[in-house]
């Protein structure tokens, strides 16, 4: 017997839940959070070339560079208080390979601060750091 839903967004996961059963019973047990992480190592960096290509001055050959552009949404990212771990990773991914230095991610969550209050910004620390020391791996 399933337990009766508490809202209507729980009411929804359960149906939906159901549903992914009903068409792959494999998926009883499928976890979106793992899903996530299993995705961040299908793909942890674009190259920067792609990243200028679709983020940086080939669409405007004046504007922002792709570096700026990640470490604008690393502050953006930050600023909804760090919620999105995937996401927030993911960036500070991609702004390293389009050149970022680690001082520049630190500061630009660090000015965030003012803004998002300092939860937001240590999470978003935290969350880069594993990544700045999975690249420090890397380079070893």
């Amino acid at each position: 017997m399933t337990e009766t839903p508490k809202n209507p967004f729980e009411a929804m996961m359960a149906q939906a839940h159901e549903m992914a059963k009903a068409f792959n019973p494999a998926l009883e047990h499928f976890s979106p959070a793992e899903a996530m992480k299993g995705f961040e190592a299908l793909w942890p960096t674009m190259p920067k070339e792609a990243m200028e290509l679709m983020f940086g001055k080939t669409v405007n050959k004046d504007g922002l560079d792709a570096k700026t552009r990640l470490l604008l949404t690393l502050a953006g990212l930050t600023m909804q208080g760090a919620q999105a771990d995937t996401a927030l990773r993911q960036t500070v991914r991609h702004a390293i390979e389009a050149g970022a230095k680690k001082q520049e991610i630190v500061e630009t969550i660090g000015q965030m601060s003012v803004f998002a209050g300092i939860p937001a910004m240590t999470r978003a620390l935290e969350l880069a750091q594993e990544v700045m020391d999975d690249k420090r791996d890397d380079e070893t």
